[in-house]
């Protein structure tokens, strides 16, 4: 709660020196805020606090754990944001208010314990995604992007609200708890097809939410159009609020309807691995590749949610919360190399990346880090975190689509080594200089590359957090 609180004050306040007309400070005070607020979250473990009204919001160790996850993915994201003070960019302080209103509703989707609070937080996530999305009004890509998202979101926040409505018609509440003990022993059968309606509308919902095929297309559009930066943000925060409001929402309030949504999940992880996979692996753009690579990693993460066994806790639950780190780790390392190219080549797609190795070692390294874990290369995070999931989901039985996993895992090796290739074995243009990469983006890149690899050394760090 007290997290809430100041990222909602500071993002006021945030507004407010944005009339000093001085962008400096911006980024430090962001930092120092958001330091502030990590150091508040932990203060919060094992205190399981509840508050607003019939306890909407828990404060539990699985919030703080997630929430923890959020907040250092934007603390590492911040510092990419530099081009924007160099440039004096007038709307940075709007930009970052966003981002810590965003952070707000992140927060909500994570410790939510009741649907309207769920609702609230993806709305508030949401509306802030829109604008970021159109951020570069000059570019007509990026007004693409806001107005694709935009209309598509709208469309899947009325299918989720009336999921919603639809589950308190047959229950009577949106309190999580509730509306399991509601489900396990209804009180009128002849609401079970208005109950299963609303579940499948709810599933559509949060699914396009997290990029799970079928509800995934606006991605690659979306994700090449938006400004690298907060594209980072997005395939990040957002998936990773997404999917732990996912799991909330299947582990605490429909478990006893197990029996009807888990052939829906498990068909949907299936098509996300493939539609992912395979779109990835055809694209030319290595910014609409990692727009597919985000949608693949939904599938991942889909594993985990089959595998959870109706419980926050255990092996499951403890592979989602390490995947999501990693993943959330490596992705920005990717979008920052990538953002510091794309400004300084002009170039988004493989060719762009050509003899970076010889140009810029160090990106060229963070970048190949970044590619292996993302196709969970052992020594990486990404590799624990595929098999954390992996192990799982095949105590509980599911071999078949671990299997199918694994074959997938190795479609994504041959698109997550182009850019290795372009960087190490392709020559750089003749007019190509070094890339220019500042102290702070520097300390960034191998700070990002070091937690990459200690969390594929040291995969018993975080073993057993929830």
């Amino acid at each position: 709660m007290t997290s809430i609180i100041l990222l909602s004050v500071f993002g006021i306040l945030n507004l407010f020196l944005g009339f000093m007309r001085s962008n400096r400070m911006l980024l430090p005070g962001a930092i120092l805020l958001l330091l502030a607020v990590f150091g508040t979250n932990l203060a919060d473990w094992n205190q399981g606090t509840q508050v607003f009204h019939n306890s909407m919001l828990v404060v539990d160790n699985y919030t703080v754990a997630f929430t923890g996850i959020v907040l250092v993915t934007t603390i590492l994201l911040l510092p990419f944001s530099r081009s924007y003070i160099a440039a004096n960019e007038p709307n940075l302080a709007e930009y970052y208010a966003l981002l810590l209103f965003s952070l707000v509703g992140a927060i909500m989707m994570i410790g939510f314990d009741h649907l309207l609070m769920l609702f609230v937080g993806i709305e508030i996530l949401s509306v802030s995604m829109y604008v970021l999305a159109g951020a570069d009004k000059r570019n007509v890509r990026s007004n693409e992007a806001a107005l694709k998202y935009f209309l598509m979101g709208a469309f899947a926040t009325g299918i989720l609200l009336f999921g919603m409505a639809l589950l308190y018609g047959a229950t009577g509440t949106f309190t999580l708890s509730q509306l399991n003990t509601a489900i396990a022993t209804p009180a009128n059968a002849s609401l079970l097809p208005m109950l299963h309606i609303g579940i499948l509308l709810m599933i559509i919902g949060i699914g396009f939410k997290v990029s799970a095929a079928p509800f995934h297309f606006w991605t690659p559009d979306v994700y090449e159009g938006t400004p690298t930066f907060f594209a980072a943000f997005m395939s990040t925060v957002v998936k990773t609020a997404g999917f732990a409001a996912f799991l909330k929402l299947l582990v605490l309030a429909l478990p006893a309807a197990q029996g009807f949504w888990m052939p829906t999940i498990q068909a949907m992880c299936a098509l996300t691995l493939l539609l992912g996979n395979v779109g990835a692996a055809a694209q030319g753009s290595a910014k609409r590749m990692l727009a597919y690579s985000s949608v693949s990693h939904a599938g991942y993460l889909l594993i985990g949610l089959v595998a959870t066994n109706g419980t926050l806790t255990g092996p499951a639950a403890d592979g989602l919360f390490y995947y999501s780190l990693a993943y959330s780790v490596a992705t920005i390392a990717a979008f920052g190399v990538l953002k510091l190219v794309a400004e300084q080549r002009g170039r988004e797609d493989y060719a762009g990346l050509n003899g970076l190795a010889r140009t810029n070692p160090l990106l060229a390294f963070v970048m190949t880090v970044a590619m292996l874990s993302l196709a969970g290369i052992p020594l990486t995070g990404g590799f624990f975190g595929k098999f954390m999931i992996f192990v799982a989901a095949a105590d509980q039985g599911y071999i078949g689509l671990v299997v199918f996993a694994v074959v997938m895992s190795m479609v994504g090796i041959y698109y997550y080594l182009r850019p290795v290739i372009a960087m190490y074995l392709q020559p750089a243009p003749e007019d190509a200089a070094p890339i220019v990469v500042d102290g702070t983006q520097r300390f960034t890149l191998v700070l990002l590359a070091l937690i990459t690899v200690v969390l594929g050394v040291l995969p018993g760090l975080l073993g057993g957090i929830l």
